[in-house]
């Protein structure tokens, strides 16, 4: 009885060294940094910068350490991005903990749909494309773009559509390859450019 409270005592203690705490208000005063490229709540108004508030909080943490992994493997490993590596080579498990649980506290604003792009963006987006082999968006992302935090899929809705258009075209060339099993890149090598120009802006728009 002694030796497994033992293992569950020191499993705990291992969890909670793996697993930091983030602290929303020690985030915010760690924030700073972020704020010229990201908006002080997350909200960026750059549209190649993405939006960060609202974000599920465990997909921001995945990616903050994949850009510290990369800055570490010189972009042989993690999500290799040339500013985003320098931004968090130096942080720490609580500082990438705590700096997902500021922007995920906060609230995206709204984006717009154009007219013209919500028939065929909510097809693809919705349906997919069973001739061309691609699964339809919604699969992850679900019917408002939410996606799902457990799974660490990102939420996509009311995104800039010019860094989503980005994100996409990465994804296809395979110059970003952190998405989980090549679910990603498998979808997006098969979109063409105008598939892309559509579903970035249809996503602005959902909410």
């Amino acid at each position: 009885m002694k030796k497994w409270l033992l293992l569950l005592t020191l499993t705990a203690g291992f969890s909670q060294m793996a697993f930091a705490q983030g602290d929303a208000e020690a985030g915010k005063s760690k924030s700073a940094t972020c704020a010229a490229c990201h908006g002080n709540d997350g909200n960026s108004m750059i549209p190649m910068n993405p939006k960060i508030a609202g974000q599920h909080e465990a997909y921001l943490i995945k990616q903050l350490q994949e850009f510290r992994l990369a800055s570490q493997t010189g972009g042989s490993e993690g999500r290799n991005n040339a500013v985003m590596n320098g931004m968090a080579a130096g942080l720490s498990d609580q500082d990438i903990a705590d700096l997902a649980a500021w922007f995920a506290s906060q609230t995206m604003t709204k984006g717009e749909t154009p007219e013209d792009v919500i028939a065929a963006g909510e097809a693809l987006y919705t349906g997919g494309d069973l001739e061309r082999g691609i699964t339809a968006c919604i699969a992850c992302h679900g019917p408002r773009g939410n996606g799902m935090a457990l799974a660490k899929f990102p939420d996509i809705s009311g995104q800039h559509s010019d860094y989503t258009k980005s994100q996409l075209e990465q994804f296809r060339s395979g110059q970003r390859a952190n998405d989980p099993n090549g679910m990603m890149r498998d979808i997006a090598k098969k979109l063409t450019d105008e598939d892309i120009r559509i579903l970035s802006l249809y996503v602005s728009g959902l909410h």
